[in-house]
């Protein structure tokens, strides 16, 4: 998942740098305008968290001039937390408007938000499995797979965070969220170990002692 940072101010850049390190991103970062229009045109760019103030130009002229026209997914951090701008970023068609100073936390929880949204409307291919998000059916080979309701929920949490690892405790959590049953480790192991047989293809990755995890070919 690559993510393109503009922002000229190192600090937030560094800190940024680290956070989405973390949940595994690729984050790129530009300084300028022009910078950020090369990567754009060298990379498969996923989404934009841009700022507004910049060495080289505006940012809501270059969302509205370069950015909107790309269909990018773009997230505006800015210092600038006037109404006018905040309605005339989102009006442009910006996907969302944080202002500074802010949390990395937030700023992660709304960029999952986000590219959440966009895999729901799509078909996840690893290997020769496909997972279609929007009827909830998996398929090998072109042939449809069998999986439980729960199972089909499980393998659908790690495919919407491809390339970043799902902690045993989120997945318990979710377990108790979706059927209301307190569940321990082993359950996960269990219904893990179904749904690989299942599926019969190595694409899920152990993280020994933290999670499991789906990579992007």
């Amino acid at each position: 998942m690559e993510i393109l940072l503009i922002e000229d101010n190192l600090s937030i850049v560094k800190g940024l740098e680290y956070s989405f390190k973390q949940e595994n991103y690729d984050l790129n970062v530009a300084t300028n305008l022009r910078e950020a229009t090369q990567i754009i045109k060298e990379r498969k760019i996923n989404l934009i968290i841009l700022d507004i103030t910049l060495p080289d130009g505006n940012g809501l002229k270059f969302y509205e001039n370069t950015v909107k026209k790309t269909n990018i997914p773009t997230i505006f951090l800015t210092a600038q937390d006037d109404e006018e701008t905040i309605v005339k970023a989102l009006n442009m068609g910006a996907d969302d408007y944080i202002t500074k100073p802010f949390g990395a936390k937030e700023l992660l929880a709304r960029v999952n938000r986000i590219i959440l949204r966009n895999k729901k409307n799509s078909i996840i291919s690893v290997k020769n499995i496909k997972f279609n998000m929007d009827k909830m059916l998996v398929y090998k080979e072109d042939k449809t797979l069998e999986l439980t309701s729960l199972e089909l929920k499980i393998l659908h949490l790690l495919f919407l965070n491809l390339n970043k690892v799902v902690k045993r405790e989120d997945i318990i959590e979710k377990i108790w969220e979706w059927t209301g049953n307190d569940v321990n480790d082993n359950t996960v192991t269990v219904y893990l170990k179904r749904i690989r047989e299942k599926i019969d293809t190595d694409i899920i990755t152990t993280v020994k002692g933290i999670g499991y995890r789906i990579d992007e070919e």
